[in-house]
């Protein structure tokens, strides 16, 4: 898991960098590196820390 990835905790906002048009998601939990993200545009999806470094959000 990326350093980025290990800080992410429930309610930080994200994008997916490889998939821009799903908007931005909302992280619902991390948990052992499977962190589950609901997006705006494409539902709750659960990423592989491991694979894909999330874009943290600053509101």
């Amino acid at each position: 898991m990326s350093d980025i990835n290990a800080i992410l905790e429930p309610g930080m906002l994200v994008r997916h960098p490889g998939q821009p048009d799903w908007g931005v998601g909302q992280v619902q939990s991390n948990i052992g590196g499977k962190i589950t993200v609901n997006f705006r545009e494409q539902g709750k999806v659960v990423i592989d820390g491991a694979a894909v470094s999330l874009d943290i959000v600053n509101s």
